[in-house]
């Protein structure tokens, strides 16, 4: 049986660690390694969302900074965030390395990791009170989905492609052009069934 750690174990193990691990429950559990693709469209993002938000009480994060999910023993880091006004700390974390106020949590997709990005990590993270805006960024393809909170508890979705497309937080009031996000980018090659669905 696996053993099972406290929070306190988890944060001195990782604040020792020279690798990124998360926290799901009691388990330790390391995270891969990214492709230089999708490193390069966290880089492009972070830069395009700081520049967006220049005049905003609201800063763009990147993936060193955990968030703790409130009620649960659950600890991710997501490949970028934004916190607006004064960010709000773990109290169980004295380093201060996990927020608990982000309100938007961004992921960048890969093949190994969407499944879950989609589903049980957006059921985590929308237990969040403050988080607003659910952004889904590819790695494959020039497409971005936004989930928004509406003020009656409602989720929006919207999603936008390709390289003219402009996506729209709503929860920051920024628009990220997909030709910037993707610049550099170089996308794998559509898979056989993939192909076969192109229009001729």
């Amino acid at each position: 049986m696996p053993r099972r750690y406290s929070i306190a174990d988890y944060l001195r193990i990782e604040s020792d660690s020279a690798e990124r691990h998360e926290y799901w429950d009691g388990q330790i559990v390391a995270m891969a390694g990214g492709t230089y693709g999708h490193s390069l469209i966290i880089s492009n993002l972070i830069g395009e969302i700081r520049n967006a938000l220049k005049g905003k009480p609201c800063r763009v994060l990147e993936s060193s900074m955990r968030i703790r999910i409130p009620g649960r023993t659950r600890y991710f880091y997501p490949d970028s965030t934004i916190v607006c006004g004064k960010p709000e700390f773990d109290p169980e974390d004295p380093k201060q390395h996990s927020i608990i106020n982000p309100r938007v949590v961004i992921e960048v997709l890969s093949p190994t990791t969407e499944g879950f990005d989609r589903g049980e990590k957006f059921s985590f993270n929308r237990a969040i009170e403050s988080m607003q805006e659910y952004v889904l960024v590819s790695s494959e393809t020039a497409s971005i989905e936004t989930f928004y909170r509406q003020s009656d508890g409602t989720w929006l979705f919207s999603a936008f492609s390709g390289d003219q497309a402009i996506a729209k937080l709503r929860a920051v009031e920024i628009d990220l052009p997909l030709a910037e996000v993707y610049t550099g980018v170089e996308f794998p090659p559509p898979k056989p069934e993939d192909a076969e669905l192109q229009p001729k």
